[in-house]
């Protein structure tokens, strides 16, 4: 039976996984930081490890006599003051998991980054894995984070270290025991996206990366990276299939994208409360829109019908939220309702 260690199993992405690697009857041990709870991956047999990626005393217990290593922990982060701490937790831990895997002679390691790491793609275009990073970027540290994570690994694998890297997109799907991950569908459903930008996302089943990260430790080859992805959306065609699923109504007023920042960032500087922080602005009006040609061709990747994936993410966040969903926007989305309005008939009247 294979000796298996997962960081991050606790997480979104990670439970999933970590249920994947139960059925396939691997021998588990999850690293967990000691105040994450665990319940939700009961009645499922672990050993566990207290502990957190970035304390390097803990990694070496966790690593010791494993046969491979599933590394998915991390943060995610974009809000304003936590930049230092996602450099520190994506990059640093990211070496040190890497590092101690090497020298207790682990077998693969399957490091989960981003889709983020390999940066946004042109305008309505597609970005696969030899895209070089974009320097603009780097101006948003969650971004930076996860290019200079995969740098750290590959630099381990240079000396040794058999490492396969795997880039998610933006993930959904049920189940996610932390309820960060599916905030977006979330906020929909309680109507609390008042408006939007232009710019793209790509959409993956939470099901379909955690079968990735297994098809990338069996055939995955040792120093590349494989973009999981789903569905390319724009962000106005994402809110109305969920607005047609839920039936909750999807926003009504589109920003252009250079105001949208410059108002959060304004906001930011004045340090008023703000539902987005301004990297979070920024990080929508672009293209995170990403093909997965290379994870079908090499690894036998399947991306489920983006309309599953939909459906259940939206039923599965109805049923948290249970007579919250749709509730009533209040006064300030009825201004934005109108102002939507007057900006569409102004459209039409001004010509082009």
């Amino acid at each position: 039976m294979s000796k298996t260690l997962v960081t991050g199993g606790t997480g979104f992405i990670g439970s999933h996984l970590v249920r994947a690697l139960a059925a396939r009857g691997d021998d588990l041990r999850l690293l967990i930081r000691s105040a994450s709870p665990a319940t939700h991956l009961e009645p499922l047999e672990f050993e566990r490890i207290n502990g957190d990626i970035t304390d390097r005393r803990a990694v070496r217990r966790a690593v010791e006599g494993v046969d491979s290593v599933f590394h998915l922990a991390g943060m995610t982060s974009m809000r304003r003051g936590l930049a230092e701490r996602v450099i520190a937790t994506n990059v640093d831990g990211t070496r040190i998991v890497c590092e101690e895997a090497l020298a207790a002679g682990a077998g693969r390691v399957v490091h989960c980054s981003s889709a983020a790491a390999i940066g946004p793609a042109p305008a309505g275009g597609r970005a696969d894995e030899n895209q070089p990073f974009p320097v603009s970027a780097r101006e948003i540290p969650y971004v930076h984070s996860k290019h200079e994570a995969e740098a750290e690994a590959l630099r381990v694998a240079a000396h040794g270290l058999d490492v396969v890297i795997v880039n998610p997109t933006f993930v959904l799907g049920p189940n996610d025991p932390t309820g960060s991950s599916m905030g977006l569908v979330e906020r929909f459903l309680l109507r609390s996206i008042p408006v939007y930008v232009d710019g793209g996302i790509n959409i993956s089943d939470v099901r379909d990366v955690a079968q990735g990260h297994i098809l990338a430790e069996q055939s995955g080859v040792s120093g590349e990276r494989y973009i999981l992805a789903g569905r390319n959306f724009t962000l106005q065609r994402l809110f109305a299939d969920l607005a047609r699923i839920s039936g909750v109504p999807a926003p009504v007023l589109r920003l252009p994208g250079g105001l949208a920042v410059g108002a959060a960032e304004a906001i930011e500087r004045f340090d008023l409360p703000i539902p987005v922080s301004a990297d979070e602005t920024r990080s929508a009006t672009l293209w995170w829109t990403y093909t997965p040609a290379k994870a079908k061709r090499e690894l036998g990747y399947r991306p489920r019908p983006h309309e599953e994936t939909l459906v259940d993410a939206v039923s599965w966040q109805a049923e948290q939220l249970g007579d919250r969903v749709g509730g009533d926007p209040g006064v300030a989305e009825q201004v934005l309702a109108a102002a939507g309005g007057a900006a569409r008939l102004l459209g039409r009247l001004v010509p082009r």
